[in-house]
């Protein structure tokens, strides 16, 4: 059978999900409808949309897509000079959140590392998670 050919078979519905699947969980569609929003927003839109989600009864899936934004936006802009101003509104946007205080934290101390700005060695090893030591020893321009 060729591909083409099984995907004309696939029943009719949400896609991916097959007949005797179960609906997708409700807060699993207010994640992926958040990040998306998150991804597609403008400077302005941001910060007061991730105060919204971050009002969301589920703290812990608001919060995952709000550290998903944070990551994707501070991989891609760490080494711009814009960042600092994008750090210090998402760090009013996230007040209250401790996870995504310390998670901005830590992009700081990153982006410190990879731009040669002055930082205390002893930070990586007293108070950084797991994921900090282990992005900047991904990175390839991380000094030794």
């Amino acid at each position: 059978m060729s591909p083409a050919r099984a995907a004309d078979e696939l029943p009719e519905g949400p896609a991916g999900q097959l007949p005797d699947e179960p609906p997708e969980p409700p807060e699993h569609a207010r994640f992926a409808a958040y990040t998306r929003q998150l991804e597609n927003s403008t400077p302005d839109e941001e910060a007061p949309l991730v105060r919204r989600f971050l009002t969301d009864p589920d703290r812990t899936m608001a919060e995952a897509a709000v550290t998903r934004h944070l990551d994707r936006r501070a991989a891609a802009g760490h080494a711009t000079p814009e960042y600092t101003a994008w750090a210090e509104s998402m760090a009013v946007a996230t007040a209250g959140h401790a996870f995504l205080a310390d998670r901005l934290r830590e992009w700081a101390l990153f982006r410190a590392v990879h731009l040669d700005h002055p930082w205390d060695p002893d930070t990586l090893t007293g108070s950084t998670s797991n994921w900090l030591q282990l992005k900047l020893a991904e990175a390839p321009t991380t000094p030794t």
